[in-house]
């Protein structure tokens, strides 16, 4: 297995601070805003309780599961019972524990590209074969779904993807989604895992579940967690829904990793569900704003090209045009811009997109502002 990119790049940017220097770090998908109140008042009153302090059950406490169920049905149309959901410390869990249960050698998943960078590690971890399949910047960063289906064969076991899209910020359309979810429907042991984290950072339109369409309720696997909306990175608390014969499997694998989720965690996990989406409405209005700004900015970089992502917090610009001299990758330029600009990126080809960079913009305006301007001089300064 490779290590991360993305928390490569963060442990330099902490080793370099710890030396002195000025690091502007936009290479991890961390929101800075606080967690909402109530979800720190559940923490407090749990401790309060004493009653959260023993082995927790693998799957996760049966009323968060049921709360989890309910958020599904409620915010998703996904009709999973308690039974076919599942806590886990974190989504990147949670995709492991399945990715573990599904495939293995001989298999292929199939990963479209740009992906988050964890899905082909997991992937290789298991033995079965990802299987990238590829777009570009002029298809706003999604494989058109032909290409997708063209990919799959008899070995196919799993299609992993995220929309909104960890990096590219692009989203899957309705129509998209059902055009996959039929040709799905033609293999009866293939399933898809839909990574949902980003679900309320989206800026136009509402959020479309892939689960929820006719007949995939039981081919799909919804991931989900408490790190992106509720700013919630460090509690570790992720979800699935699945179908009960995959949410018992998951159930094996992470009795045998790690047990349960921890237990004050998931007593916050209870609250975060039951609430009412609108009390984090202002966030993706947030993100809007640092997108345009990050967008704006970039335009200023002579031979940078962007898509205009419409969720999430990313943007996955094209750098190519920077390769020049002692640079000719995108992981060569990311470390360019670490020492001469002071400003953490991470580099595309990890995501599946050579000739990029994934900037983060979970960040405050001011820092994004000196961070756009630190890389356009330390650009400039390539000739």
């Amino acid at each position: 297995m490779t290590e991360s990119a993305t928390l490569m790049m963060a442990q330099r940017s902490r080793e370099l601070r710890a030396q002195g220097r000025d690091i502007i770090d936009l290479s991890l998908g961390e929101p800075d805003q606080d967690p909402p109140a109530f979800a720190l008042d559940a923490a407090r009153k749990a401790l309060e309780e004493n009653k959260w302090n023993k082995y927790p059950p693998v799957m996760g406490y049966p009323d968060v599961r049921a709360a989890i169920a309910a958020k599904f049905k409620r915010d998703n149309g996904l009709h999973y019972t308690p039974e076919q959901v599942m806590v886990s410390t974190g989504a990147k869990q949670a995709i492991m524990n399945v990715v573990i249960a599904l495939a293995g050698p001989g298999d292929e998943v199939l990963i479209p590209a740009p992906f988050w960078v964890s899905y082909e590690a997991q992937v290789r971890f298991t033995g079965a074969t990802p299987v990238l399949v590829h777009s570009s910047l002029e298809e706003d960063y999604k494989p058109p779904v032909d290409r997708i289906i063209a990919a799959i064969t008899p070995r196919t076991r799993l299609i992993i993807f995220s929309s909104p899209s960890n990096p590219s910020g692009s989203v899957l359309s309705p129509a998209e989604l059902e055009q996959l979810a039929t040709a799905v429907l033609k293999w009866p042991d293939l399933f898809v895992v839909s990574d949902e984290i980003y679900e309320h950072i989206l800026f136009n339109g509402r959020h479309h579940s892939i689960g929820a369409l006719p007949g995939m309720l039981e081919r799909t696997i919804t991931v989900n967690g408490l790190s992106k909306a509720f700013a919630l990175t460090g509690w570790r608390i992720g979800y699935i829904g699945a179908p009960i014969a995959v949410a018992q499997a998951a159930n094996k694998v992470q009795g045998q990793f790690t047990s349960g989720a921890n237990g004050i965690a998931q007593r916050v996990a209870k609250t975060c569900v039951e609430a009412d989406p609108a009390v984090i409405g202002d966030l993706k209005e947030v993100f809007r704003r640092r997108r345009d700004l990050v967008l704006a900015g970039l335009k200023k970089i002579p031979g940078w090209s962007c898509n205009v992502p419409q969720g999430a917090f990313y943007v996955l610009p094209d750098v190519r045009s920077s390769f020049k001299g002692a640079i000719s990758n995108s992981a060569e330029l990311a470390l360019y811009l670490l020492e001469h600009a002071g400003v953490s990126l991470v580099e595309g080809d990890s995501f599946g997109a050579p000739g990029t960079v994934r900037i983060s913009y979970a960040t405050g305006d001011n820092l994004l502002r000196q961070a756009l301007d630190r890389i356009a001089k330390a650009i400039a300064d390539l000739g």
